[in-house]
């Protein structure tokens, strides 16, 4: 019975957030749901998007309804890792006494929006990789922990690639999900205007805060995981590997080469947050396959003969999915 309230109450603070979100944004209603477990299990987004479809306002939405202190880091190419992570300074205190102080870069907020992450340099890149996955920054040799809950959402422009530098697989992999904002329908279009013309500033309010999401993140880590749909989903991120020899035709004739590891503590994590989020205490076929678009389409690699066939990375994953499926 306890459990059952647990439930239904993870349920009922999940369309909280998302009704109070969709006040600020029109429709992309796949991404506030993928961007929504990635916070509760402790992930980030990577999030692919041309400019003006509402990326920035969906993550200071998200701090206004998570109660949460919000940060944007703009990356360009002449932005250093001190100017992400803080630095120390010469400090002098009242009786003349020079001292050294560390003082906090933007990455100390909890939600993190790294704005066009693909025109920093890979030095600047390789700054966001200990706090993203360890979730603390080391400066001088001293160590100093993230507030918990900790999530980054980084975007990048599909069209303009001139002056960018393409993030490392190491660093790709850091993200849960990779989520596609794509352009709003005309319909959506005139919401969006008459949205904004009403108030440019986001309507979103407090529903939750940062304890009740670490409460529902504990709630999900309990969610059992039939050992059937544990092994579906571990042979679903086996079979994007070409190399093997039991690979599947699809995956020899369009992958280059397929996920890591943590594609498949990806898949587990997000499909128990999400069958909380539908009122349910296990895991199913459908959230494994719902969730293998975002986990895998930036981990997978796919080859010359899948673009020449007209194939994209979402497609080839419906494909492996659809194979997978015939097996069960």
């Amino acid at each position: 019975m306890e459990n059952e309230q647990a439930i239904q109450q993870f349920s009922e603070s999940v369309a909280k957030i998302k009704a109070e979100l969709h006040k600020d944004i029109v429709g992309q209603d796949n991404v506030i749901n993928n961007v929504v477990i990635a916070v509760i299990a402790g992930g980030n987004v990577l999030l692919e998007g041309v400019p003006g479809t509402g990326k920035t306002r969906l993550v200071r939405s998200l701090g206004r309804t998570l109660d949460l202190p919000f940060s944007r880091i703009q990356f360009t190419p002449d932005l250093m890792p001190n100017d992400v992570t803080g630095s120390n300074i010469i400090h002098k205190d009242s009786e003349g006494n020079l001292t050294m102080e560390f003082q906090k870069g933007p990455i100390f907020a909890q939600i993190i929006l790294a704005d066009e992450i693909n025109r920093a340099t890979p030095k600047t890149q390789s700054a966001m990789l200990e706090v993203m996955q360890e979730h603390k920054v080391t400066v001088s040799g001293k160590t100093y922990l993230m507030q918990e809950p900790f999530f980054v959402l980084a975007t990048e422009n599909p069209i303009e690639q001139d002056g960018t530098y393409p993030l490392p697989e190491a660093q790709m992999d850091r993200f849960m999900f990779k989520e596609i904002m794509t352009f709003p329908t005309a319909q959506e279009l005139g919401d969006i205007v008459d949205m904004t013309q009403a108030t440019q500033e986001e309507r979103a309010t407090k529903v939750v805060d940062g304890p009740t999401i670490l409460e529902m993140r504990k709630l999900a880590e309990g969610v059992p995981v039939a050992k059937e749909v544990l092994a579906y989903a571990m042979t679903l991120v086996h079979s994007t590997h070409p190399e093997l020899d039991d690979a599947a035709d699809i995956t020899k004739k369009y992958v280059r080469y397929g996920a890591s590891p943590r594609a498949a503590q990806a898949l587990i994590t997000g499909g128990k947050i999400r069958s909380l989020m539908d009122g349910r205490y296990n895991v199913s076929y459908d959230d494994i396959d719902a969730l293998a678009y975002p986990v895998l389409r930036h981990r997978v690699k796919i080859n010359y003969n899948a673009i020449n066939d007209g194939l994209d990375v979402d497609k080839v994953v419906g494909l492996l999915i659809k194979e997978n499926r015939k097996k069960k």
